[in-house]
């Protein structure tokens, strides 16, 4: 029944449209009001496997440490990322999203976005040169759209992939076996910033992949802002990867609205952790040792999931 719910909701989302204005074949163009002092968004065409999509390029000013593949959600469009992007290019990276349908996570569309990766046919605009170090990424359906890159990735291009950083991604056929491609033994991270479960996210769908996968530490659900007579309550939201980019349609789909600290606490999360996946470092602030002990976290992580409310917690491992 929940299947069917979501199935529905989706298909309600379908008749509405992506909502993406799509820029010319070949012409450059900036995205919308976005402003940044340490880089720029280019909306563009990227040619994928013989097929054009339109597309978001965030560019920082200085050299990029590494290329994030920042997918969007179903239904959703780049735009709907663009805070989130924004944070991770801030945060040194160059960021790429492709405005595409992402139905059942698109596999025949992320296996050939990881080929096109890994053979570097992929061409950021302005003549810049495409990063060496790849960290694979997205929000729900763009979440499983994801783990098919990197996994793509894990084989035609090991050294280059450096692991993966979700969005309470919604998990499709193969997933488990994409994310332990990706992990190779747990030696690269899989993370995820989670949402309380929901029928938007099939129940948390995506924690027996991450459950199963030999790294100690695989993330952290935002979870609750109230309880009442013990029961969790409020808190986090499928679409907090929105934000203030969101809108009505993914709102009601997801059944809540974004809340303005659970969308701080995502962007800081994700950013800091695409950086460190990127550059094979550790702000310590940001992991945990162990996913079944709270005291092994940093400060930023373990002030969340032991303070007051709003609180969160450890996305557990098997």
């Amino acid at each position: 029944m929940r299947n069917l719910l979501a199935a529905a909701i989706a298909a309600a989302l379908i008749t509405v449209g992506l909502g993406v204005a799509a820029a010319p074949a070949g012409a450059d163009a900036a995205c919308g009001s976005f402003s940044s002092g340490l880089g720029t968004c280019v909306n563009t065409n990227v040619t994928v496997g013989g097929t054009s999509y339109n597309a978001d390029w965030y560019l920082p000013t200085a050299t990029p440490v590494g290329l994030m593949v920042l997918q969007h959600g179903f239904s959703r469009g780049c735009g709907n990322l663009r805070g989130t992007s924004k944070a991770v290019m801030e945060k040194g990276l160059m960021v790429l999203c492709l405005n595409a349908d992402m139905s059942g996570g698109n596999a025949a569309l992320g296996n050939a976005l990881g080929d096109a990766l890994a053979a570097r046919t992929i061409v950021p605009p302005g003549g810049r040169a495409l990063p060496t170090r790849f960290v694979v990424g997205g929000h729900s359906a763009g979440g499983h759209f994801a783990s098919v890159v990197g996994a793509r990735l894990a084989a035609k291009a090991p050294t280059a992939l450096k692991g993966a950083v979700l969005f309470d991604a919604v998990a499709a056929d193969g997933f488990s076996a994409n994310l332990a491609a990706i992990s190779a033994g747990g030696s690269r991270p899989v993370l995820e910033v989670a949402a309380r479960p929901s029928i938007i996210n099939l129940s948390n769908n995506s924690f027996g992949a991450l459950k199963a996968l030999p790294n100690t530490f695989v993330g952290v659900q935002l979870v609750w802002s109230s309880f009442f007579f013990g029961i969790p309550l409020g808190g986090s939201c499928h679409t907090d990867v929105e934000g203030d980019n969101g809108d009505v349609i993914g709102n009601t789909a997801a059944l809540c609205t974004p809340s303005s600290t659970q969308v701080s606490r995502l962007r800081e999360l994700g950013s800091n952790w695409a950086y460190d996946v990127a550059t094979d470092t550790r702000t310590a602030a940001y992991w945990c040792t162990s996913s079944q002990d709270k005291n092994s976290c940093g400060t930023k992580v373990k002030s969340w999931v032991t303070g007051g409310l709003p609180t969160s917690a450890l996305i557990p491992v098997a």
